[in-house]
C-alpha cells in the first residue's frame, strides 16, 4: 500500500535530486517501510537513493525487498558493490540472494568475498531450498558444557556482537554435538562457578538441517521457542532458527498452501500482486487450467450417455446444479480439515482408515440432512412440471434425495482421500486435493445421479 502512496512523492524528489529531502523523508521509518515504498519504484531509481544510505541501512532495506526486486537491482552493482552488500547481509539472506541471482553472477563475486564468507556461503548453500538447513543462520553462540558460568558470560560478551541472538546460549562438547541449553537469565542468576553442564536444559529440541523446514515451524509452535537448534546427522550444531525466519517461513507456507488448493503453480513467493507481471500470473495458473478443462470432457461424455434419461424426464436437469454444488462444497470441507491436520501432524497417512472410518459418519449425519432438504424441495417444487407415465413426483423426490446423500457421501470420502493419498506419496496435499476434487466429485456426482435415477424410476 506505501508503495502506491509514497512512491511518486519520492519518485518526484528523485527527479529533482532532493536526496536530503529524501533522506530526510525516510528518517523516522523502518527498513520494511522504506522497502515497501521503494518497490513502487523502477530498480535503478531504488538503488539510486539505496545509495544515498549508509551500508548497514543499505542492507537493512534492500533485505526486506521481494527476491525478484532484490535480484533486478542486485545486477545494476558493479562486481565489488554486490560484494560489498553481501558481506553486509545476515548469512541466510546473502545465500538466499545468491542463490537466486544468475549463476555466473554467484560465480563472478565469489572469489572477491573474504574467505570466512565464503566458506559460511558454501555451507548454507548445500541445503536445498525448503529444508530447514536453508533458513538457518549461523550466527549464534555455543560454548563447551565444561565452562564455568563466569567464562561463559566472558565468553558472550566477547562474541555476542556477531549472534543473531543472545537470549539462548547452546551447550556443546568437544565435537561440538549439541547436549542443551542456557538461557541468558539463566546464566546471570546462576553462580559464577557453576559449570553450564550443571544448569542447562539437556531436553533440548532440534531439527535435522535436511528436514523440510514446516518440521521447524511445527516445533517452534509446540515448544514456544525462541530459537531452534540445527544439527546434522551426527547430531552436531550446525545452526540456528530464529522467530523471524520462522514467521518469514509461515507466510510463505501460507501463500503457498493458498496458491495450490487454487491449482496455482510456481515458486509461491510473496510477490505483491500489482508487482507480479501478466506472464508470470498466466504460467502460474494455465497448466492445471489446461488438465482440468481436458477432464472436464469426461463430465461431458457422462451427461451424454443419460442423454436419454435426461430428455425423457427433464425435471433431472433442474436438481443437477445442486447436486453438483453440494458434492463441491461436501469435498472442499473433507479436503480443507484433513489438509489442515495433516499440515499440523495431527494426523498422518498411516492414520487413514481411523480418518475415513470417522468422515464416513460425518457424512453419513450431513447427507441424511440434506437428502431431507432435497426431498422437500422437490415436494414443493415440482409439482408443475409433467411427469411421464406412472412416475410421480414422490418418486422424483426419493430418487434425488437418495442420489444427493450418495454424492455427500462420496465426495466426503474422495475429499478425504486425495490429500492422505497424497502425503503417501510425498506430494503436496494442498495442491493435489483442490484441483483434482471439483471435477472428480463432478464425474462422480453426475454417475451418481443418473444411475440412481435410473433404478429408482425405471427409465
Amino acid at each position: 500500500m506505501l508503495d502506491q502512496l509514497l512512491a511518486p512523492d519520492v519518485k518526484s524528489l528523485l527527479e529533482e535530486g532532493k536526496f536530503e529531502d529524501i533522506l530526510d523523508f525516510f528518517k523516522e521509518s523502518h527498513p520494511t517501510e522504506i522497502a515497501e515504498v521503494l518497490t513502487g519504484l523502477k530498480p535503478e531509481e531504488a538503488l539510486e537513493i539505496l545509495r544515498h544510505f549508509d551500508d548497514q541501512t543499505f542492507a537493512d532495506v534492500f533485505r526486506e525487498l521481494p527476491t525478484a526486486f532484490q535480484v533486478d537491482t542486485s545486477e545494476l552493482l558493479d562486481k565489488k558493490d554486490l560484494a560489498k552488500l553481501i558481506m553486509q547481509l545476515d548469512p541466510d539472506d546473502r545465500v538466499d540472494l545468491l542463490k537466486a541471482i544468475p549463476q555466473e553472477r554467484f560465480e563472478s563475486v565469489m572469489p572477491i568475498l573474504a574467505q570466512r564468507e565464503r566458506e559460511n556461503i558454501k555451507q548454507l548453500a548445500q541445503y536445498a531450498e525448503g529444508t530447514a538447513g536453508s533458513i538457518m543462520t549461523t550466527q549464534y553462540i555455543a560454548l563447551n558444557q565444561d565452562l564455568t558460568v563466569r567464562e561463559a558470560l566472558e565468553r558472550i560478551r566477547l562474541e555476542g556482537s556477531e549472534a543473531k541472538t543472545v537470549y539462548t546460549i547452546f551447550a556443546v562438547d568437544k565435537d561440538r554435538k549439541l547436549k542443551g541449553t542456557v538461557s541468558l537469565g539463566e546464566l546471570i542468576l546462576a553462580a559464577p562457578s557453576k559449570k553450564l553442564s550443571e544448569i542447562m536444559d539437556s531436553q533440548v529440541q532440534s531439527v535435522y538441517a535436511l528436514n523440510d523446514r514446516e518440521d521447524a515451524v511445527y516445533k517452534f509452535s509446540r515448544y514456544d521457542l525462541v530459537a531452534l537448534p540445527v544439527v546434522d546427522s551426527d547430531e552436531v550444531l550446525v545452526g540456528i532458527i530464529t522467530h523471524d525466519d520462522v514467521i518469514d517461513v509461515i507466510e510463505q507456507e501460507r501463500t503457498e498452501d493458498i496458491e495450490r488448493f487454487m491449482a496455482i503453480t510456481g515458486k509461491h513467493e510473496n510477490t505483491a500482486y500489482l508487482h507480479t507481471s501478466i506472464w508470470t500470473h498466466f504460467k502460474h495458473r494455465v497448466g492445471w487450467l489446461i488438465i482440468l478443462a481436458v477432464m472436464g470432457l469426461i463430465s461431458g461424455a457422462v451427461l451424454q450417455s443419460f442423454q436419454e434419461t435426461l430428455t425423457s424426464l427433464m425435471i433431472l436437469a433442474f436438481y443437477m446444479p445442486m447436486l453438483a454444488d453440494t458434492g463441491g462444497n461436501t469435498g472442499s470441507q473433507s479436503a480443507t480439515v484433513i489438509v489442515r491436520a495433516l499440515a499440523l501432524k495431527e494426523i498422518m497417512p498411516g492414520d487413514a482408515f481411523k480418518v475415513l472410518w470417522k468422515e464416513l459418519r460425518v457424512a453419513l449425519l450431513l447427507g441424511l440432512v440434506l437428502a431431507a432438504l432435497a426431498f422437500i424441495r422437490v415436494l414443493f417444487t415440482g409439482n408443475h412440471v409433467p411427469m411421464p407415465g406412472t412416475i410421480n413426483i414422490l418418486d422424483i423426490g426419493t430418487a434425488i434425495a437418495i442420489a444427493l446423500g450418495i454424492q455427500v457421501v462420496s465426495a466426503t470420502i474422495i475429499g478425504a482421500l486425495l490429500p492422505l493419498g497424497a502425503a503417501a506419496l510425498g506430494a503436496d496435499p494442498a495442491l493435489i486435493a483442490s484441483p483434482a476434487l471439483t471435477t472428480i466429485v463432478d464425474i462422480t456426482g453426475l454417475l451418481i445421479y443418473f444411475t440412481t435415477a435410473r433404478m429408482i424410476l425405471h427409465i
